[in-house]
């Protein structure tokens, strides 16, 4: 029993483990379409399309996250703008879209004189950082993406898998797209400055696919995957705690090896 309640008499730890359940609620929200929609790329080049948002706040001395979600909305609508006036598929739109805006930011950090721990940090993110006002506003955000989803739940599911029909009846179908690109947009942004780009992406990503393997409704997708993503974080929590090794990556191995033993039951049955 000591080894569960040893870590948590310390405050920074007790508030990781809150900060992962609330991360992966909201992933898991969010999550579901980017699966199901084929978008799962988005995770990574939204966490590195917000590049010059953040470096241009670092530069102006302004806050970095406000900067982030600036450039997370611009690149959402971009991608948005893109794939329709284009033709392209989606996934095309988001690598042209992704590589520019990381290709910006890359030349304006150029112009910085320095590079401080406080973008790193950023960009990097870290569980055991997180603090009591960052826990209140991932509640917060979860509640508001949560509330936004439901209410147009079934125009965005006929937008997604029956577009014709959709606008046949009047649907607004490419705002309904381009709602969803933006909210996916700031959930990445949000969850990259908790707990990290490759944390973050996983419990977008793996968390909802192991989910998809078992689940046969959205619904059921949406609550397994927020479970699944509990699940591992928790565990790679403490496993990194006690094995001493970096938190974010350790939980990131534990929802793949999650995410194989889905695909080797999915198999059997």
């Amino acid at each position: 029993m000591h080894l569960i309640t040893d870590p948590l008499q310390f405050e920074f730890f007790v508030r990781a483990l809150l900060a992962i359940c609330l991360v992966s609620v909201l992933c898991a929200l969010v999550g579901a379409w980017v699966v199901l929609r084929g978008l799962s790329y988005i995770g990574d080049a939204m966490s590195h399309a917000v590049f010059p948002g953040i470096v241009a706040a670092f530069l102006m001395k302004g806050n970095l996250l406000l900067g982030a979600l600036i450039a997370a909305v611009l690149t959402a609508l971009g991608i948005g703008a893109v794939s329709n006036r284009s033709g392209l598929k989606q996934d095309s739109a988001i690598g042209i879209v992704f590589v520019g805006m990381f290709a910006l930011g890359v030349v304006m950090l150029s112009r910085a004189p320095t590079f401080t721990t406080d973008l790193s940090n950023f960009l990097i993110g870290n569980p055991l950082g997180v603090t009591a006002g960052d826990l209140w506003g991932a509640l917060g955000v979860t509640v508001l993406v949560g509330g936004l989803l439901t209410a147009i739940q079934k125009e965005l599911l006929l937008a997604s898998f029956d577009p014709t029909e959709a606008r046949a009846i009047g649907l607004p179908v490419r705002r309904l797209n381009n709602l969803l690109l933006v909210i996916i947009g700031m959930v990445v942004v949000l969850t990259v400055q908790l707990v990290g780009t490759t944390l973050s992406v996983s419990l977008l990503i793996t968390s909802s696919a192991a989910a998809r393997l078992m689940a046969r409704s959205l619904h059921k997708m949406i609550w397994l995957a927020a479970g699944l993503g509990m699940v591992g974080g928790v565990t790679g929590l403490y496993l990194s705690y006690y094995l001493n090794t970096a938190p974010g990556a350790t939980i990131v191995l534990v929802n793949t090896a999650i995410f194989l033993l889905s695909l080797l039951v999915r198999r059997r049955e």
